[in-house]
């Protein structure tokens, strides 16, 4: 009898997956999934059967995904949290009686904000800016109802070369609903290699220094910076002598 398990082995980083996320894989059979995503564990996945697709395969690597586990333990990964974006739902849709258990993992806004502070601390959402799924009218509605809720928001897929202008267009939208000085944050390559941040507010935001590789997290009408750490409060009632 065979299993399938669902990974998200976080951002890339060996010492940022769950121990959960690394014994699945270690006691899996065989590795499905992207090629970059392939090369991020390679240092623990000798010795066993991989099978990889490039960019937009993804539909491919879950059918073949379910039919090996039918006789076989395999291990689909994507980065970040497995159902955030990665492959849990389409995992599941097309599921028939395979035994399939999802295996979370840390997604990029929260390892982007760890990074920079604490700007997640207060409610706050995720909005894929890629319009490959998803109609670009939708989008830029969501992002105005995000906005106009005063949710700290974390743009996923900010910019590609095939949309150079959503991420300004959605930023333009925002400032309809937050102060100039509201904190922005670009994180690259969050807790991996190559990893580069910078902080901006919604004045001074420059789009040129954002790629796919990056996450961008706006504040709040409360965020702010504090020696440098981007910080959205939760709400604690501090006075002088909550010093210590």
């Amino acid at each position: 009898m065979g299993k399938l398990y669902v990974v998200g082995i976080g951002p890339g980083s060996v010492e940022n997956m769950t121990v959960r996320a690394v014994n699945a894989i270690k006691n899996s059979e065989i590795i499905i999934g992207y090629t970059k995503y392939i090369d991020m564990i390679d240092s623990f996945i000798e010795n066993k059967k991989v099978f990889s697709t490039g960019m937009r395969g993804e539909l491919e690597r879950c059918k073949q995904a379910l039919q090996l586990s039918r006789d076989n333990v395999v291990s689909i990964v994507s980065t970040g949290d497995s159902g955030i974006y990665g492959m849990a739902g389409l995992i599941l849709e097309l599921r028939k009686d395979e035994d399939v258990e999802i295996i979370p993992g840390v997604t990029a806004s929260s390892a982007a904000g760890s990074v920079v502070g604490a700007p997640l601390m207060h409610d706050n959402c995720n909005i894929s800016l890629s319009d490959l799924m998803t109609p670009y009218e939708l989008i830029k509605k969501r992002v105005k109802l995000a906005a106009s809720g005063d949710f700290v928001i974390s743009f996923y897929n900010p910019k590609s070369h095939g949309r150079p202008y959503y991420l300004k267009e959605c930023m333009n939208i925002i400032r309809e609903y937050r102060d100039g000085s509201t904190p922005v944050a670009v994180v690259r390559n969050a807790l991996r290699e190559g990893q580069r941040t910078e902080i901006f507010t919604i004045d001074s935001f420059d789009d040129n220094k954002v790629d796919m590789m990056s996450i961008v997290i706006v504040g709040n009408s409360n965020s702010y910076l504090k020696e440098g750490k981007f910080i959205t409060p939760r709400g604690y009632k501090l006075t002088e002598s909550s010093d210590y």
